[in-house]
């Protein structure tokens, strides 16, 4: 944190990501207007409510490419190699792999996962699994949250949201759910008692920071229930 030279290649690295990221954002908009139209809230999006022109997003995403991978390039070539890994699963993603049930989550939670390796390229901190293990896994709880979102919208409207629901059903959402919330602890409380952990930080009573919160499922609307806010 008090080394100059680092805080200047991770903002740096944090901008080139963020053209990188929103170029893929433009696209998926770009390519989902006319679905995000049927959608309560999607619709505001400035290419379904039609403020910004298709044309427009098209040369603002190939700018935002060229600037963020231009900026990579001038910070660490491995740190380009991660951002391009990036920008080509989600690429892929936006072209036809997030109509693909299940296998669209694992895209968006390996997305989050790049996110962290790329920080630990630029800053020359090595990434321990845990954290993986960890991003990997509350990505992962995050996104069937999001696919459960639309499929109670499914239900409620009768419109598909995006394509990929189809291979969705809220009884398997719901298992998945429950048993991304029971593995999540468990992972944590792996990383509290390893010895790696216990070495670094000089004690093996860390399990005490672990707390489960059930929740009772009698007395929350089936339609907010581990939804993922």
């Amino acid at each position: 944190m008090l080394d100059p030279a680092k805080l200047t290649a991770v903002f740096l690295a944090f901008i080139a990501f963020s053209f990188t990221a929103s170029s893929i954002y433009i696209l998926n908009d770009y390519r989902d207007r006319e679905d995000d139209r049927k959608h309560p809230t999607k619709c505001k999006r400035p290419l379904a409510a039609g403020t910004v022109s298709p044309t427009a997003a098209i040369i603002i995403m190939i700018v935002l490419v060229i600037g963020g991978f231009t900026i990579a390039w001038l910070i660490r070539e491995k740190f380009l190699f991660v951002l391009a890994i990036y920008f080509l699963i989600n690429l892929a993603y936006s072209l036809g792999l997030k109509s693909v049930a299940i296998l669209d989550i694992f895209i968006l939670a390996i997305g989050f996962v790049l996110r962290i390796k790329a920080g630990a390229v630029v800053s020359f901190v090595p990434l321990s699994e845990w954290i993986v293990i960890m991003v990997f896994l509350l990505a992962i709880f995050m996104a069937i949250g999001k696919r459960r979102d639309d499929v109670l919208l499914k239900i409620s409207s009768g419109t598909d949201m995006r394509k990929s629901i189809k291979g969705y059903n809220l009884e398997l959402l719901n298992v998945l759910l429950a048993i991304v919330c029971a593995v999540i602890p468990v992972a944590y409380l792996m990383y509290t008692i390893s010895d790696e952990t216990t070495r670094k930080m000089g004690t093996s009573r860390l399990y005490y920071t672990l707390h489960l919160r059930i929740c009772r499922t009698d007395a929350i609307p089936p339609d907010h229930l581990c939804n993922g806010r």
